[in-house]
């Protein structure tokens, strides 16, 4: 089957190595254009545009995708079946109905919920038990189209964004597999989508404040969603401060939200709108990595004084 793969972070390639070892033909990965990174500002290339060259795909990167030149660019290489994997832009209706075999997406959720471009960070952040992945048969709607597969996993107490995702890559790759078999021999039949949905919008670096009266699992699940960006941040003393890990130790309360209730040798405590938050590592802005407590005695921080909202 001659396909096109457009994607484009660490999460994509994973799929893309599975269709070149299932042994399909993918005639072109379409990837977002590269972008500049870092304090140097150096041009970085994404992910998947790194790892197709690396096996001799040749790649697109368009500016625009709703185009006539675009479309005809694709049609030329006489597509099958296209394949999408965290690419980053809506597909127009001009290239969804470009392959015989469908446009096939590959989403980090239990479809209908958490439709959108955020869905592992959104899942941990409201304390789901549960994630997966969805193949879907896509169409003009944002992750409305036939359900294919689904695979679940559940949400470890540690996973963060980063693990989380790691291990949804995974699933997504294999189940992508199976799902292209599927349709193959016709074991794999569309079917609408149904039950409650829910929105998993783009993460902006706002997302990250912490709000000290909201109880100490929200928190909780805030920095774990948050990680790695934009990370979880909250302000003592003017000092901007992203919290990377923390425990729930406590359902009561502590005092007053975002006040140190506890500071020892090795502990920092934090009370929040309900129950006590073990500040585990933070990161200051400009600093490295760093025990909470170390972080506390550092700046010689007393029980009683405050994070702030900011």
């Amino acid at each position: 089957m001659r396909i096109i793969f457009f994607g484009t972070p660490d999460f994509a390639v994973l799929s893309l190595r599975a269709l070149i070892e299932a042994g399909e033909t993918v005639v072109s990965v379409v990837s977002q254009p590269d972008r500049v990174k870092g304090r140097g500002r150096a041009l970085s290339q994404p992910p998947v545009k790194e790892y197709a060259l690396s096996q001799g795909i040749p790649v697109v990167q368009p500016a625009v995708i709703r185009s006539q030149g675009f479309f005809d660019e694709l049609d030329s290489m006489r597509p099958d079946m296209i394949v999408v994997v965290a690419y980053g832009r809506v597909l127009p209706p001009l290239i969804l109905g470009l392959p015989p075999k469908g446009c096939i997406n590959v989403h980090a959720s239990l479809l209908p919920k958490y439709r959108g471009a955020a869905p592992i960070q959104w899942a941990l952040v409201r304390g789901e038990a549960k994630t997966g992945v969805t193949t879907m048969l896509m169409d003009e709607g944002l992750d409305t189209g036939d359900i294919l597969l689904v695979e679940e996993t559940e949400v470890l107490p540690q996973d963060n964004a980063l693990t989380l995702g790691e291990r949804l890559a995974e699933m997504g790759a294999r189940l992508l597999v199976s799902t292209i078999r599927g349709i193959e021999n016709g074991s794999v039949q569309p079917v609408s989508q149904s039950g409650d949905s829910s929105y998993a919008p783009v993460i902006k670096k706002e997302d990250g404040r912490i709000d000290w009266s909201l109880p100490a699992s929200s928190i909780s699940n805030l920095i774990r969603g948050m990680y790695p960006w934009p990370g979880a941040f909250t302000y003592i003393n003017g000092e901007r401060t992203t919290i990377i890990k923390a425990a729930v130790i406590a359902e009561d309360t502590g005092g007053l939200p975002g006040s140190i209730c506890k500071m020892t040798g090795s502990l920092l405590h934090v009370a929040t709108g309900k129950g006590i938050l073990s500040v585990l590592e933070v990161k200051p802005d400009g600093r490295k990595l760093m025990s909470g407590a170390a972080f506390g005695r550092g700046r010689r921080l007393k029980e009683g004084a405050l994070f702030e909202n900011q």
